[in-house]
């Protein structure tokens, strides 16, 4: 009668396991990027998962140092809207909000 127990307490805590891993897995994938293109530099911290890594760079080829996220907007990132982030950096591109974007960083 013990080993009875005994296995069907160690069956329980393996699909126990299984499903935690599952739920784990699934969640780790969230949900697909948004359109960050045209709106503010600040909405993408706002937005993304703490953890995310995000590398921005500013494409109006003057190479500036971003230092003040609210004066940014969004010009390019990758990966595209609707793909899912899965572990990898986000990468942004950005022009001050007064500036045009450059047509190649737009088509990105």
């Amino acid at each position: 009668m013990t080993t009875l127990i005994q296995r069907a307490a160690v069956l329980t805590g393996t699909v126990l396991a299984a499903t935690a891993l599952t739920v784990t897995t699934a969640a780790a994938a969230g949900p697909p990027m948004p359109d960050f293109r045209g709106k503010a530099l600040m909405d993408v911290f706002q937005t993304v998962d703490y953890r995310t890594r995000v590398d921005i760079r500013d494409v109006s080829g003057f190479n500036r140092n971003i230092l003040w996220p609210l004066n940014w907007k969004v010009c390019s990132q990758t990966p595209a809207p609707g793909v899912e982030l899965e572990g990898q950096a986000l990468n942004i591109g950005v022009v001050k909000k007064t500036e045009t974007c450059p047509k190649a960083a737009a088509k990105k």
